[in-house]
C-alpha cells in the first residue's frame, strides 16, 4: 500500500503526537535526523515546537505521509530562505520514514511528494539539503535526482571521535 501525502496539514494533537513518535522512533533506529540515540519524545519536542512556530509564521511547510492505518509514517519540512538573494531555492529538512516502513519505497515516494510540493511554490527553482555522511544517504538522494554539490569534512560530530561529513545536495526543478 502507498502512503497518502499532504502538504501543510492542520496541526492537531494527533499530528503533533504522530510526528513526535516518528521522530523519536527514527532517531532511536539510528536515523540521521538531528539526534543521536537514545532520545525521548521530550528531547525532541522543543525542536518540533520550533518547526511548528516557523510553519505558523509561513517560513516552513510540512509534507506528511500517512499509512493505511492513518498513522504518521513519513515527514519532510521545506524551509524558505529569508535572504533576498536566495529565495529561488528552499531547504529540505528532517526527511523521515518510519522504520517499520523501510524498504517499501516510501522514501522515494516522500521525495517525489516533496518535489511536487516545491514545484507548486511560486519562484522556487531548486531544493537543497544537507545530509550526514557515512550512512549511504548520498547514494539514496542521488538515486532520487539530487546532485552532491559540496562536502564539509567532519562537520557533524555524532560522538567524541565520530565526526561525519556534512554533504550538501541539490535538486534542480528547472
Amino acid at each position: 500500500m502507498a502512503l497518502t501525502f499532504t502538504l501543510d496539514p492542520a496541526v492537531t494533537p494527533a499530528l503533533r503526537d504522530g510526528i513526535l513518535d516518528l521522530w523519536t522512533d527514527v532517531s532511536n533506529a539510528g536515523g540521521a535526523v538531528g539526534f543521536v540515540p537514545p532520545v525521548t519524545r521530550e528531547t525532541i519536542r522543543p525542536e518540533l515546537v520550533k518547526h511548528f512556530a516557523a510553519m505558523a509564521e509561513g517560513r516552513i511547510r510540512l509534507v506528511v505521509g500517512h499509512d493505511e492505518d492513518g498513522r504518521v509514517a513519513a515527514t519532510a519540512f521545506l524551509a524558505f530562505n529569508t535572504h533576498r538573494l536566495m529565495t529561488h531555492w528552499v531547504w529540505l529538512y528532517t526527511v523521515m520514514v518510519h522504520p517499520r516502513h523501510q524498504g517499501k519505497g516510501y522514501g522515494r515516494d516522500l521525495l517525489a511528494a516533496v518535489e511536487e510540493s516545491a514545484r507548486g511554490i511560486d519562484g522556487v527553482e531548486a531544493i537543497r539539503l544537507g545530509c550526514r555522511g557515512g550512512l549511504g544517504l548520498e547514494r539514496f538522494y542521488g538515486s532520487c535526482g539530487y546532485k552532491e554539490v559540496g562536502r564539509i569534512p567532519g562537520a557533524i560530530r555524532v560522538a567524541p571521535g565520530d565526526d561525519r561529513d556534512d554533504v550538501i545536495m541539490l535538486l534542480s526543478l528547472a
